[in-house]
Order: structure tokens, then C-alpha cells, then sequence
């Protein structure tokens, strides 16, 4: 498909057959999970971690949203998907919040400060393609 196919709406360029920009969104969310994926791996390698049972809840949800979206692929159906994205939400804000609020206490390392800073990025935006206005 030439980029002269593409109808652009909002800052979205989106395709012809896909018009309410699902696949982009789709795509967005993929593109926000590689994010989640590094600050799961970063707290569950942490020896801050090993004793703690948040941090095991954290990293948990944190990997049951990602296995269920699953990496997208030329056979990901963006409207089953963003359904599964959805669902699973809120489980995703909940270990956000939860780690946003224990934070200070498990370290104010800058890595621990940056981690969840990236993780709320990331959700933000995940958030706001799983539910555009």
C-alpha cells in the first residue's frame, strides 16, 4: 500500500480497511510493552524483591497483561486483542498504583524512581489507546 491509500485522521494515519485506526492502536500498545517488559524484569531481578510479596504481585500482573495481549503478529485481530487489553486493565493499573505507592519504601534509588516512572508511561498510553476518546 502507497502512503497516498493512507486517510489521515487526528495525527492518526491509519488504512483504508482499518479505519477507527484499531491496528495502530494495536501497535501502540506492542510498542508500550517493551517498556513494561524491562521494568518487570528490573524488579524481578532486584534483591530488593526476593522477600517482598508486592513485588512478587507487581511482577505478576505486570507479565499476566503482557501474556495475554501476547506479541502481535500478521494474524493479531486488533479488535480481539484490544478486547483482551481491555479486560485486563485494570489488573495492569492496580500493579502501577501499587508499585507507584510502595516505591519509596522498597528503594529511592533513581533506578527504582525511573522504573516507575516508565511503567506509568507506559500504562498511560496503553490506557489511552485501549479507550480513546
Amino acid at each position: 500500500m502507497s502512503t497516498d491509500d493512507k486517510v489521515s485522521t487526528d495525527d492518526v494515519t491509519t488504512e483504508p480497511s482499518d479505519p477507527d485506526g484499531a491496528m495502530n492502536r494495536v501497535r501502540e500498545i506492542d510498542a508500550q510493552l517493551t517498556h513494561v517488559w524491562m521494568v518487570r524484569t528490573f524488579l524481578k531481578h532486584c534483591d530488593e524483591a526476593e522477600d517482598d510479596e508486592d513485588m512478587h504481585e507487581i511482577v505478576r500482573d505486570l507479565y499476566d497483561f503482557i501474556l495475554a495481549v501476547g506479541p502481535i503478529d500478521e494474524s493479531t485481530d486488533p479488535s480481539t486483542y484490544l478486547k483482551m487489553a481491555k479486560k485486563k486493565l485494570r489488573r495492569l493499573n492496580g500493579a502501577t498504583q501499587l508499585y507507584e505507592q510502595i516505591q519509596p519504601e522498597v528503594s529511592a534509588h533513581t533506578n527504582f524512581i525511573m522504573a516507575a516512572r516508565s511503567l506509568r508511561l507506559a500504562v498511560d498510553t496503553i490506557s489511552r489507546c485501549v479507550s480513546p476518546q
